[in-house]
């Protein structure tokens, strides 16, 4: 629930031993803070400001459906996959794969609304991207705004490849959901709640887990998510997108938030609390302040500071 503020470099001291002993101070300070609030940590925090959009996630292996898979010598010229750009489809070798323009691709499949469907696709705007982006799934759009709030989101695409694989001496195709362009590298992703995934799907997964690792590429299976995530991020996103602040309210949130307060303590430092809660936000979603992402927010969250960015 609570945390070290987070400083500039430029502001700690050199000595080793002074550091420790500044952040022995702050964990002191934070942990009295939890006391006063009644607040129970269980497990260590989880720092919006300071995350990895795969940090959200609770991992999920598919090591299970290697076994079939044809990973014999030469597998990566056996296996192929396919992408559409500009109408036309083209396709290469696994190995090729990597250097190829992949990301400039459209889907592979369309989405389609039809009455009495099970899913719910839709359009997921991307604040990293400036555009919307297609989902087929409420779980699809969750695992786009987790990409956009901590990814460090470059590009995306849905539906990006078809993959051709040998496996139990078969030939058999997937769709990976999302690739997507970070930052911090290129993440191939599929998302299936937990408990939908059949010993089919883990076989597809194994399969994609080794092409990305072929390419060089992250993957993931975006199958269950930490607790209270969703949630918050759901909260800190309808602020995203860009806000004013005529009533200069932003920086006297910052420089309060040094000094260990909870979201509600913060919105109530400002003569105007209700448009402070919307700057605070905006400033979440931001990650110039963060919360713990373990526990849910509320009005007795605690708030740090985060790196500086523009926003």
């Amino acid at each position: 629930m609570v945390g070290l503020v987070v400083t500039g470099f430029e502001d700690l001291p050199r000595d080793v031993s002074a550091v420790g002993s500044l952040v022995a101070m702050d964990e002191r300070r934070l942990a009295c803070g939890r006391t006063r609030l009644g607040l129970t940590q269980v497990g260590p925090p989880l720092w919006s400001h300071d995350c990895g959009w795969e940090d959200l996630l609770v991992p999920v292996s598919v090591a299970s459906g290697r076994e079939g898979l044809d990973l014999e010598e030469g597998w990566t010229r056996r296996w192929t996959a396919s992408w559409r750009a500009g109408g036309n489809e083209t396709s290469s070798t696994v190995q090729d794969l990597a250097r190829l323009p992949v990301v400039d691709s459209d889907p592979m499949r369309w989405f389609s609304w039809q009455r009495s469907q099970r899913h719910r696709p839709g359009l997921q705007f991307l604040v990293s991207t400036g555009r919307h982006h297609g989902t087929e799934s409420l779980e699809e759009a969750r695992v786009l705004l987790a990409l956009d709030f901590a990814a460090g989101l470059l590009d995306i695409v849905s539906q990006p490849i078809k993959l051709r694989f040998g496996a139990s001496g078969k030939r058999r195709s997937h769709i990976p959901d999302y690739l997507a362009v970070t930052r911090s590298g290129v993440w191939l992703i599929d998302v299936r709640p937990e408990r939908l995934i059949k010993d089919g799907d883990r076989e597809s997964f194994a399969a994609a887990a080794e092409v990305a690792l072929a390419c060089g590429w992250h993957y993931t299976v975006a199958a269950r998510w930490r607790e209270h995530a969703p949630a918050a991020l759901d909260a800190f996103s309808s602020q995203r997108r860009p806000l004013s602040d005529p009533l200069g309210l932003r920086p006297a949130l910052l420089a309060s938030a040094r000094q260990g307060l909870t979201f509600g303590e913060l919105a109530e430092t400002t003569p105007f609390p209700p448009i402070a809660r919307a700057q605070l936000l905006h400033l979440l979603w931001h990650r110039r302040l963060g919360t713990d992402l373990s526990q849910p927010l509320a009005d007795r969250s605690m708030v740090v500071t985060g790196e500086e960015r523009e926003s």
